[in-house]
């Protein structure tokens, strides 16, 4: 029999959250990146569960079946923790790996931060984690890709709406276009730098997407009805999210740590994962070979495996 992913709705930190939960064992939260959703680990899912590990993967704020608020505040790094350490409580769960990819790492290293009494170990997807630097991160942007608000994608997303339109548009259009394998890193790379001035997708030319049919199709329905307001907000809120980190009392993470590179992902690039090293004391790099931006869906059975390695020890021995 195959794994059974059920499907539930909790209330958290003031925000009622879809989550999915899998197997048995000690438990293994995931969480997803910009523009996915809990779907994104359907892979890992599957394999995590099979070896003897319970599997949660929500639907972040913002996405899919989860409350999506519309003031940007309300995305702000503390309240994405929070919704977490919540669903911790909600479903009674004491302690758990925390994994994450993208925006989803960023939240996987914040919670181990903030709350390593809850954290037994973290990994991340691409995202290194970088304790807050002196200048807010759209002035960062701005001065390292040019000095208009269109020549990089996190400020080109800052007005609300202009990023929506373009994104919902066509939705397929964009799956299609964003959502590529490796060869085709370069259409990723276009859109971060916002093709030609002007526009995300505009520049971007012919390929093929890693999404089967039934994949596709599935983030097209989601997002046809939700839009991308909500995870366009996490962006919105970075200089906010900024503001709060440097106020925290440390940014040092001593907890097993686990980072995932990738050799072609042009927006998180492998060379950044040694800034990670002076700030997390028990770091493992692994590298995932012929890769773009998005692992854990180009590469499902490396990062499987190499989750599996990581928390191997914590497993349900009588499901093998």
């Amino acid at each position: 029999m195959g794994t059974i992913i059920r499907h539930t709705f909790l209330d958290s930190n003031g925000i009622r959250m879809h989550v999915t939960d899998a197997g048995r064992g000690y438990p293994i939260l995931l969480c997803h990146g910009f523009p996915e959703l809990w779907y994104s680990w359907r892979r890992q899912i599957h394999a995590l569960a099979e070896v003897g590990f319970r599997v949660l993967c929500p639907d972040l704020r913002g996405y899919g079946g989860t409350d999506a608020p519309e003031e940007i505040e309300s995305y702000v790094m503390r309240e994405l923790v929070e919704d977490i350490h919540g669903l911790f409580d909600a479903l009674g769960i004491d302690k758990a790996g925390v994994v994450g990819h993208d925006w989803g790492g960023s939240l996987a290293w914040q919670f181990a931060l903030r709350h390593p009494e809850r954290t037994e170990r973290v990994a991340s997807l691409n995202t290194p984690y970088i304790p807050p630097g002196p200048v807010a991160p759209s002035v960062m942007y701005r001065d390292a890709f040019g000095l208009t608000d269109r020549t990089f994608y996190m400020r080109h997303f800052q007005e609300p709406g202009i990023a929506e339109r373009e994104l919902e548009a066509d939705v397929r259009d964009t799956f299609q276009k964003i959502m590529r394998p490796s060869k085709y890193s370069d259409s990723l790379g276009t859109f971060m730098t916002v093709g030609d001035g002007s526009s995300l997708l505009g520049k971007i030319g012919p390929g093929e997407t890693f999404l089967s049919k039934i994949d596709l199709d599935t983030y097209v329905r989601i997002y046809k009805r939700t839009g991308f307001r909500g995870g366009l907000n996490w962006y919105r809120a970075m200089d906010l999210s900024w503001e709060e980190d440097r106020s925290l009392p440390s940014h040092e993470i001593d907890l097993p740590a686990l980072l995932v590179v990738t050799d072609k992902d042009p927006v998180l690039r492998p060379e950044m994962a040694e800034l990670s090293r002076p700030y997390v004391k028990n770091l493992r790099i692994e590298r995932v070979a012929d890769c773009g931006h998005w692992t854990q869906q180009e590469k499902p059975a490396e990062v499987s495996d190499i989750l599996i390695d990581f928390f191997g020890d914590l497993r349900d021995p009588s499901m093998e």
